[in-house]
Parts: structure tokens; C-alpha cells; sequence
């Protein structure tokens, strides 16, 4: 036997709400952890007083990150 409620006037099972219960519990976590992924390669500003300069400044940085990774 399965214990029933009257909910909104309608007689609801003790398993439907136990389910219910569970998929919103379920679907707000998955929902609550999406969203915009944050950008991780930000850094400071380069304030370079010639294109040049922070071209230089942009592929040093790049070469330093990639001999970190190895």
C-alpha cells in the first residue's frame, strides 16, 4: 500500500513526491552549476609604449606558459 496525499485537491502518492522531490532537487544543482565559464589566461594589462614592444611582451608570455606545461 502506498500512503497518499491530497494535494490541490487531488490524491498524490507518497512514491510520485518522493520522486518529484528528488528530480527538483537533481535539476537545480545541475542547473546551478552551469553558467559562463570564467576566463583563466586573464592577466594584468601590458602597458607597452609601441606595438612592437607588446608584441614582444605577448609572445614571450607564451613561450614561459608553454615551457611551464612541459
Amino acid at each position: 500500500m502506498v500512503a497518499m496525499y491530497t494535494i490541490a485537491g487531488r490524491q498524490v502518492g507518497s512514491h510520485v513526491l518522493a520522486m518529484a522531490t528528488l528530480g527538483t532537487t537533481f535539476v537545480g544543482a545541475y542547473l546551478s552549476m552551469g553558467g559562463k565559464k570564467a576566463e583563466s589566461n586573464q592577466g594584468p594589462p601590458i602597458n607597452a609604449k609601441s606595438k612592437e614592444e607588446e608584441s614582444f611582451i605577448k609572445e614571450f608570455v607564451k613561450k614561459a606558459q608553454g615551457e611551464e606545461k612541459h
